[in-house]
């Protein structure tokens, strides 16, 4: 009993190691180190917006009071809520900015759909063109012949 089941998980533990190795060399791999940096530099970014440009708005509005600097001391302990609220800010921002390049990606590849399926539509429509006149001319050729 102990032996087929030590003999199932070595048969898993190798299902997965192939799936792994599959994973790895279709390039995915790659793919999310390409995500990663570029994610990582875009976040930079949307921080710079957010403390260059918005946070300073933001505090104009408000009466000059910089969110960074908001904090609460109880006894020891410091709690820098002003830096809480700007990062819930910074990933905001992020969020919709993903969120806006997946509805520009999405347009974009709905528009290609819609064109593959147009030519696979003209295909069936000359599929069933060229299979009726093949019917046709068959009955042709059998009336001839009778």
């Amino acid at each position: 009993m102990k032996k087929e089941k030590t003999k199932e998980l070595i048969e898993k533990g190798e299902g997965t190691l192939k799936e792994f190795k599959q994973f790895i060399s279709k390039g995915n791999i790659v793919d999310m180190a390409i995500g990663v940096i570029i994610g990582s530099a875009f976040g930079k970014i949307v921080t710079s917006l957010v403390n260059d440009i918005l946070m300073p708005i933001f505090g104009v509005i408000i009466g000059g009071l910089n969110f960074s600097n908001l904090k609460i001391q109880v006894k020891d302990a410091t709690i820098q809520y002003g830096m809480f609220l700007q990062n819930v800010l910074d990933f905001l921002i992020v969020s919709f900015c993903i969120f806006l390049f997946i509805k520009i990606v999405g347009k974009f590849s709905k528009k290609e759909t819609k064109t593959e399926e147009k030519k696979e539509d003209q295909q069936i429509i000359l599929l069933q063109e060229i299979r009726d006149l093949l019917k046709e001319n068959k009955k042709i050729k059998s009336k001839k012949s009778n």
